[in-house]
């Protein structure tokens, strides 16, 4: 059985682009959630990356339900039992740690590794994950060696979510893709607009994606 549940999977090829960033100040963590609801987007990866992460998802989780808060840069089993404690709906980490694994499997928090070699995929394969993590996407070679890399694993409908080097000019290339619902965006919460506190700039930008997913959908 798949650490990530299906309807969720349908949630995140829902949104198309789920919108990657950090947080410094946890002040700026209902502005930003909601600009990004606003512009269409209600699947976020708020990364353990600052000391204000766990108080910016409270937040997110008490202030704007409609969010569905994931959480990235997750490398350790105290974090995952965090995480849970404070509400968030899925996790996701850049490489594959199989403790980390094993304790989103004995507390339910869904869960996608990250990984970039067959090898990196058969471990996740064998832990139980069915949806991963292709990390770093372009750095690594993009769309061609992610199909090349997928194709001895198709027949076990293996589903990827590419991060690192995603933009808006290459995004819809990689949702094209039957294997991969969903993409990370870290371009969308720039640090420039949160520094300035342009929320509405975080909003146009989340509305231009939803538009260019929405056209592929249509």
């Amino acid at each position: 059985m798949s650490l990530f549940p299906e309807e969720l999977i349908v949630s995140l090829k829902n949104v198309g682009v789920v919108a990657g960033f950090s947080i410094e100040k946890a002040d700026h963590a209902q502005p930003i959630a909601e600009a990004l609801l606003d512009g269409g987007l209600d699947v976020i990866e708020l990364t353990l990356r600052s000391e204000a992460a766990f108080d910016a998802l409270k937040i997110i989780v008490e202030k704007v339900p409609d969010i569905i808060a994931g959480v990235g840069t997750i490398l350790f089993p105290a974090q995952v039992r965090r995480v849970c404690e404070t509400g968030g709906a899925f996790g996701v980490s850049p490489g594959l740690n199989p403790v980390v694994v094993q304790e989103c499997k004995r507390l339910g928090l869904p869960f996608a590794p990250g990984i970039v070699t067959p090898t990196d995929l058969e471990a996740a394969i064998s832990l139980g994950c069915r949806f991963v993590k292709f990390f770093p996407a372009e750095p690594a070679g993009g769309i061609s060696y992610l199909r090349s890399m997928a194709a001895p694993y198709r027949h076990l409908d293996i589903q990827y979510f590419p991060l690192g080097g995603i933009n808006f000019s290459n995004m819809i290339d990689y949702l094209q893709e039957p294997n991969v619902p969903t993409v990370g965006g870290s371009w969308i919460v720039e640090k420039d607009l949160v520094a300035d506190e342009d929320w509405q700039g975080i909003r146009d930008r989340a509305a231009a994606v939803r538009a260019a997913v929405d056209s592929i959908n249509s």
